[in-house]
């Protein structure tokens, strides 16, 4: 966030030297989404003397330790047949992963999957949990919308055979639903579970090329993590939720009444594993350095709060089930896109390009909302440089650039 203010405050721009263009005479607006939404929220109310506005875009206020929560978005808002099927085939993987432990039976599943290579159980119920985990990669756009939870939905709640390659299986199967104690819904759950192993073989298990299965789905590799040249931009996001943030989506928290979405061996000590081994942290995240600045009830003037209702960080933002609801005011826009999911309201069609449909009306009604809030802000902006006797850069100055 300093970065950003001292870029606000200082930045002079190649070929325009001749005008003003920071903080200090102009507008500064920041607009984020995610990790960026959080970031612009806590900017305009840590610095609101250097950045006029925000628009925090599915911004996740509230850092969470276990964010077992990540998957209740698509409890609630995947096709209920997906769930249940997805609740009910954890279930037996888990019955036979944790309970039958020590019996051929982990290894007979494993093999079942094609992932008979992988040694570790819980490497093994992460990988295969993929397809539901796709919730988030959706998209309005078809350029940034990614089709892989639609199409393993479809698979799992299909009675049908969609993947013939795997009638072969089909007895191993029906004996692993047994083995996994769900004897009453052999006849059921047999095609979807053939289905799911046919769609992990297509989308997952064929990437697996010139390496052995542990080398391409563990997640110990203690080689992997201790590279730290300028080439691993991979360690900065885990840096950070390691550190203060957390966000370890597990299986583990879900409440021991329901079942999970995602295997209980997906638990806090696999998924931090990337602490420990990339960064040397093994103490818990200090979400409290983020949620001091306001988490779930951050509020300021000229701060807009934008969510997806079917977003799954939705539920660490200011719109989580639960949270109180808030008036919408042109000062302190708070919309929940209806339909939506992570920052839709954030990419966009050039005029030529939209149709009735495109983008959704949900998507289009807040960005028009959007354009209208920020006007009103720049209207608040004139008023303020006439009181303060601010210059700015003038208009016509801007259409001349």
């Amino acid at each position: 966030m300093a970065d950003q203010v001292y870029f606000a405050q200082n930045i002079v721009f190649p070929g325009l030297e001749h005008l003003n263009l920071t903080s200090h005479q102009n507008a500064y607006i920041a607009y984020g989404g995610s990790y960026a939404g959080a970031f612009v929220a806590f900017l305009r109310k840590l610095y609101p003397d250097v950045y006029w506005g925000a628009i925090s875009s599915s911004g996740v206020t509230e850092a969470i330790y276990d964010y077992w929560q990540y998957f209740e978005a698509a409890e609630l808002y995947a096709p209920t047949a997906c769930v249940s099927a997805t609740q009910w085939l954890t279930n037996i993987v888990d019955n036979i992963l944790i309970k039958k432990n020590g019996t051929d039976l982990p290894g007979r599943l494993k093999r079942a999957f094609g992932l008979g290579n992988i040694t570790r159980s819980d490497d093994f119920a992460n990988t295969i949990s993929v397809g539901i985990s796709g919730l988030q990669s959706t998209n309005w756009d078809p350029e940034q919308n990614s089709t892989d939870f639609g199409v393993y939905c479809d698979a799992v709640s299909s009675q049908k055979v969609l993947y013939p390659h795997c009638a072969d299986i089909k007895s191993e199967v029906q004996s692993l639903i047994l083995a996994g104690g769900y004897e009453d819904q052999v006849d059921s759950l047999v095609n979807p579970m053939l289905n799911w192993i046919g769609w992990l073989n297509d989308t997952v298990v064929s990437t697996c090329k010139n390496k052995t299965q542990d080398e391409c789905f563990t997640n110990f590799d203690s080689n992997f993590y201790q590279k730290d040249d300028l080439k691993q931009t991979w360690r900065s996001w885990p840096y950070q939720y390691c550190k203060e943030w957390g966000y370890l989506q597990t299986g583990s928290g879900v409440p021991v009444d329901k079942l999970p979405l995602v295997s209980r061996l997906v638990d806090l000590n696999y998924t931090s594993v990337v602490c420990k081994e990339a960064f040397n942290i093994t103490t818990l995240p200090d979400v409290e350095s983020i949620n001091k600045h306001g988490g779930f009830g951050i509020s300021y003037p000229r701060l807009a709060i934008i969510d997806g209702e079917k977003d799954p960080w939705r539920a660490a933002t200011p719109h989580a089930i639960g949270q109180p609801d808030r008036p919408s005011t042109a000062s302190e826009p708070f919309i929940l896109i209806k339909d939506g999911v992570h920052h839709w309201d954030e990419n966009g069609l050039f005029p030529n390009e939209t149709t009735p449909d495109m983008p959704p009306q949900p998507v289009a009604d807040t960005q028009k909302m959007e354009a209208m809030f920020v006007q009103e802000w720049m209207m608040e902006w004139k008023l303020h440089c006439t009181v303060t006797g601010k210059s700015g850069t003038r208009l016509d100055e801007w259409e001349d650039l």
